[in-house]
């Protein structure tokens, strides 16, 4: 039996879908999820019950739904003391105070004077940067391939470093903190991380953001932080708690997605040359490798957690108060009732690619997704631009999954860059 069909039966006799903590077979689970119906009821890593959306209109409503709200004392299982405080994913289902644990007036305020920051003006005015990181970038993978006989891993040398410069220059973090941050995220996400760690990871890097707040209170820069602070001092009632935690957010998502979004996107194009031709050919613009790669291969396989206040009808299911919920937009991207019979199929002529909903929906829409689209649109053609042969170094099967149940991540991506 397969991890994507492994069932658990609770005390209540219910069938739950255990999520595979190892993630060997995500296209397996997310299909096992979407059968179940629009609500599905699963088992995160830890014997942690809960209930997954899995259907696209069935999502897109719960998560405007007021019923689902971001607050974890309307847990009953937390209420009751069933989830450890060891638990690897408690940084996740319980992270400090910022705009993604709460709603409401607090969510507008706190979202507002992250928006502002990220425009699409402001963003745009990334771009340079972005062109000339990844050009840089580039350099560094040819001469890696020089001295490694023409394979690279290119998550490594590229797709993880691009996004984590950005998000270092946009939120005004020094850059000698990015290999300790990448280690710590790495147990932060991760549903591997020995339980006497945990608790040490997320000291570490609240102390890591706390630090850099407190830098950039002396030393104020053209940085998000820096104007976080300047907004605190202007009356806006934003704590230092609320600033740290927005730091750490922004630090953990804006990476996070980008890595997962670059490499999905060469993975796709590699086992798929007729749609690699279709784009280096011009037939097909990049941005739609970029949304056909987020609606089939979504850079975040699931998304912890909303919390219901009362009964929540979904379907012919109800999701009872109390209860929790996550939102799996793996399983929802590939919902054939959104996209039509060949919806797992990659395919960048899709006219249903640009109705995804792989950065959420409604109120805790994902603030950065402009800029994630603007780090691809610019990456993916000038990887292909320099590398035109570019392909995948093993045979796609033998490319593994991180034990991450929220990101849809591999540990490597060795290629040939083809001369």
């Amino acid at each position: 039996m397969t991890a994507a069909t492994d069932t658990a039966t609770t005390g209540t006799g219910r069938s739950r879908i255990l999520l595979d903590p190892f993630v060997s077979d995500l296209d397996g689970e997310s299909a096992a999820l979407r059968a179940a119906g629009p609500l599905a009821a699963v088992m995160l890593p830890g014997d942690v019950p809960v209930w997954a959306v899995t259907h696209h209109a069935e999502a897109k409503k719960l998560l405007t739904d007021p019923r689902l709200v971001k607050d974890i004392d309307v847990w009953g299982a937390w209420q009751r003391g069933e989830i450890a405080p060891d638990w690897p994913l408690i940084g996740l289902a319980n992270p400090p105070r910022s705009m993604l644990t709460v709603d409401g007036a607090d969510h507008r305020r706190l979202r507002t004077l992250v928006a502002q920051a990220l425009t699409p003006r402001r963003v745009e005015r990334m771009r340079e940067r972005i062109t000339e990181l990844t050009e840089g970038l580039l350099e560094e993978v040819a001469a890696a391939s020089g001295r490694s006989g023409d394979t690279v891993d290119l998550k490594a040398l590229f797709a993880y470093p691009l996004p984590m410069y950005v998000i270092a220059d946009l939120m005004g973090l020094a850059e000698e903190r990015l290999p300790r941050l990448k280690e710590l995220f790495e147990k932060f996400f991760s549903t591997q991380t020995p339980p006497e760690e945990v608790i040490a990871t997320l000291t570490e890097l609240a102390g890591i953001m706390a630090e850099t707040v407190a830098h950039k209170r002396e030393n104020p820069g053209d940085d998000l932080t820096s104007a976080l602070i300047q907004a605190s001092e202007n009356g806006d009632s934003l704590t230092d708690e609320e600033i740290v935690a927005t730091l750490q957010l922004m630090v953990a998502a804006g990476h996070e997605t980008t890595i997962s979004l670059i490499v999905n996107a060469v993975l796709n194009l590699s086992t798929h040359p007729e749609q690699r031709e279709l784009v280096l050919s011009g037939k097909a613009d990049w941005s739609a490798v970029v949304e056909e790669t987020l609606r089939h291969s979504t850079p975040t396989s699931h998304v912890l957690i909303r919390f219901a206040t009362e009964d929540v009808p979904v379907g012919d299911k109800v999701l009872p108060a109390g209860e929790a919920l996550i939102v799996s937009y793996a399983a929802i991207g590939r919902d054939e009732r959104a996209h039509g019979p060949t919806a797992g199929d990659f395919d960048i002529t899709r006219e249903s690619a640009n109705r995804h909903i792989s950065f959420g929906h409604g109120p805790h829409v994902c603030p950065g997704a402009a800029l994630s689209r603007l780090e691809a649109g610019v990456a993916l053609p000038a990887l292909y631009a320099r590398f035109p042969g570019l392909d995948l170094a093993v045979p796609a099967g033998e490319l593994r999954n991180k034990p991450v149940v929220t990101q849809n991540d591999l540990f490597e991506l060795p290629v040939k860059l083809g001369g």
